[in-house]
Parts: structure tokens; C-alpha cells; sequence
């Protein structure tokens, strides 16, 4: 293994444990201003001590404002290190790390903590040793990753970067070898609105219009477009549904909510057509929120993983991956996009969320010969 990988991973694993106990320990869920305040600032004082940090604004509206640390190298490569601080998880479900046999356990320990550790030293270990290899390093941060309401901000503000590395999960490949993601599906937010008519639900149950029932069979009829092995690779799941207020009243109003996945945005277009304006005397409108474009960054990064897997002395393999991540945004303008260089774990968004604790010194290393291989170019 290059010496450069070996020596950085050591210096970031024997930190990682104590650094993603002290960010796990912040509970910052999406949308919090004071929670995402506290990390920020946790991540700021674990940069190293040549970076330049701005605070720039979060793409969602009243989101607390994004972190960006610049540091300065002499040579001409511009490197994005990204991650997300936020979580899925309320202050009341917050979980503390713990350690259990070969996991630590606790919430966003894996989306993204986790990571977002590993970027942190990534950065020290870079500033340390590659300053003649890089122009500009650069780690971005955001706050409203896991539910972002507005279009994604920051694709302009790195145009031109030569390489984007997303520290969201890490996985193994076929066989066993460790796995990139470079390849994951876009993403989107249905929302179906109703409005129909309220009436007493015993005395005069036919002079209303029920919106319940209204998007119950929309619910039926959109999912019917689910095709996950079609050519699109389409998956429409409605998720949520809420309608009615009172045990004895037609409901008149509710709202239902569809995730969708395929490999390119133009798939969800039929789905939302396939909306009618008005069922039963109950009218429906459909609106698109929440799109990530897909990435595929297969071809582009095979050469990197490649050098990259000789840096480390074993095989980096490409994976693919369902979920969304704000990586899909910048392989567009930049394409050596590689995802998923974060620890390895499971049970993201639960009370079980967890890493594998020798996934922390294992990524950091796949990490570093990615990241040392992209700057030989």
C-alpha cells in the first residue's frame, strides 16, 4: 500500500472514534438551527489549521447557513470533499453513540456522521502531505441534505473542480472487494393534494365529496407504474397519506405522498400525468418536489479506481446505489464524482443505526488512494 494511504488512514482512525462520538452527541436534525449551529462548529474546530472557513447559504429557505473550508495548495488540481450534518431524527429519538462488540451505534453514526469524520481527516491528511499535488481543497458541509425543500445551491459555486469525492455510506462490492458508488438513481417527492366537500358522515354521508377515498384510489392507480425492472428501473411508493379530522365528518381535504426512483427525472413525468384533475367530485392536483438528477459516473471514474486500487493494494469496484445524495448534483459539471466513501454500517434512519468500527480505518484508506490518485492527473 502507498505509504502516503497508510500513514493518513492511521492518523484519521485513531482519531475517528472520539470525533464521531463528539458529532453523533449533537442531535441535529433537519431544520434545526441550533443543532446544526453546534456541529458546524464541532466540524469547523477539527479542520486543519490551514483552511479558510465562509458560512454560505443553505439551499433550503431558514436552514442554518452551509460550511465551506478552503485550503490553498500549489498545484493546479480542485478537489471537493462533500458531506451532510443533518439527520432524520427528532431531539426525542435522538441516540447517543455506543459501542457494542465490533459496531458503535447511534443517530446519523452511518447517514453521515460517519462520514463526514472521514472527510474531516481526509482534509487534515491532504493539507499534511499534498499541498504540491492540489490547487484548491475544498470541504463542503450542508445542513438540509435529508429534507432540502429548494433546488440544491452549490453546483455553480464549484464549477470547474476537477474531482468530487461524497463521503455518504460505504459498501462492499461483488465478492467481497471494497465499493464505490458511482451510479445511483434519480430521485423525487410526488405530492398529490385533494379537495372535496365535507358532509356528516351519518346523516348526510352522499352530499360530500371524500377526499380519503379520492386519493385512495389515486394511491392504487399511480403505484401501478412501479416497474423496478423496466427499462426506466421506475419505483413509485406512495409513502404517506393524511386526510380527515374527525370520526363523523366526509373528509374534504388530505394530501398523498409518492417517493420516486429511476435512472433519469424524465421517467417521472408519465406518473404525474397520470394525476386526473378531479375523482369522485373531488378535485386533485399533483406538484414534483424534492428531484436529485441521477449520476452515472461509471465511465469516467473506471481509470481513477483503477490507479486508485493499486495505491491500496486491492480492489475499489464500482457499485450502484438506490438512495439519493447530493453528489448526483455536481457529477453533471464534475466527472470524477465518486460516492460512497464513508464507513461501512446499516440501519440508516433508525434507532439501530450503526457502523462497523474497523470500516472506519478500512474507508479512510480507500478514501486517501482515491483522493491521491485523482491528483496524479
Amino acid at each position: 500500500m502507498e505509504p502516503l494511504v497508510v500513514e493518513g488512514a492511521r492518523e484519521i482512525s485513531a482519531r475517528a472514534e472520539r470525533e464521531l462520538e463528539a458529532l453523533v452527541a449533537v442531535s441535529s436534525p433537519s431544520g434545526d438551527l441550533a443543532g446544526a449551529e453546534e456541529a458546524v462548529a464541532l466540524c469547523a474546530a477539527l479542520l486543519p489549521a490551514e483552511a479558510k472557513t465562509e458560512r454560505v447559504p443553505c439551499s433550503t429557505p431558514g436552514g442554518a447557513a452551509d460550511l465551506v473550508a478552503r485550503i490553498a495548495g500549489r498545484g493546479s488540481r480542485r478537489v471537493l470533499l462533500l458531506g451532510h450534518l443533518d439527520t432524520v431524527v427528532a431531539h426525542d429519538a435522538h441516540v447517543p453513540l455506543r459501542h457494542e462488540a465490533d459496531r458503535l451505534y447511534g443517530t446519523g453514526v452511518v447517514d453521515m456522521k460517519g462520514g463526514v469524520v472521514l472527510a474531516l481527516g481526509a482534509a487534515r491528511a491532504l493539507a499534511a502531505a499534498a499541498t504540491d499535488r492540489f490547487g484548491e481543497l475544498v470541504l463542503l458541509l450542508v445542513t438540509d441534505e435529508e429534507w432540502r425543500t429548494a433546488e440544491f445551491g452549490h453546483v455553480a459555486r464549484f464549477s470547474g473542480f476537477d474531482v468530487c469525492l461524497c463521503f455518504e455510506a460505504g459498501e462492499r462490492g461483488p465478492g467481497g472487494a471494497e465499493g464505490v458508488v458511482v451510479r445511483r438513481k434519480a430521485a423525487g417527492t410526488l405530492r398529490v393534494q385533494a379537495a372535496g366537500r365535507a358532509a356528516h358522515s351519518g346523516s348526510a354521508p352522499d352530499q360530500g365529496a371524500n377526499a380519503l377515498l379520492a386519493l385512495a384510489r389515486a394511491a392504487t392507480a399511480l403505484a401501478a407504474h412501479h416497474d423496478p425492472a423496466g427499462p426506466d428501473r421506475l419505483s413509485v411508493v406512495p409513502t404517506v397519506m393524511r386526510a380527515g379530522g374527525a370520526l363523523n365528518v366526509v373528509p374534504a381535504a388530505g394530501e398523498l405522498v409518492f417517493d420516486m426512483r429511476a435512472d433519469q427525472l424524465s421517467a417521472f413525468g408519465p406518473v404525474v400525468a397520470a394525476v386526473p384533475a378531479e375523482r369522485d367530485g373531488v378535485a386533485l392536483s399533483a406538484t414534483m418536489e424534492r428531484q436529485w438528477p441521477g449520476m452515472d459516473s461509471a465511465a469516467a471514474t473506471a481509470p481513477l479506481l483503477a490507479r486508485a486500487g493499486a495505491m491500496l493494494g486491492r480492489p475499489i469496484v464500482p457499485v450502484r446505489r438506490g438512495g439519493a445524495s447530493d453528489a448526483s448534483h455536481f457529477a453533471s459539471q464534475i466527472p470524477l464524482t465518486v460516492d460512497g466513501l464513508g464507513p461501512r454500517g446499516g440501519g440508516a434512519h433508525t434507532p439501530e443505526e450503526f457502523v462497523l468500527t474497523a470500516s472506519l480505518r478500512a474507508r479512510a484508506e480507500v478514501a486517501l488512494a482515491i483522493a491521491y490518485a485523482a491528483l496524479q492527473n
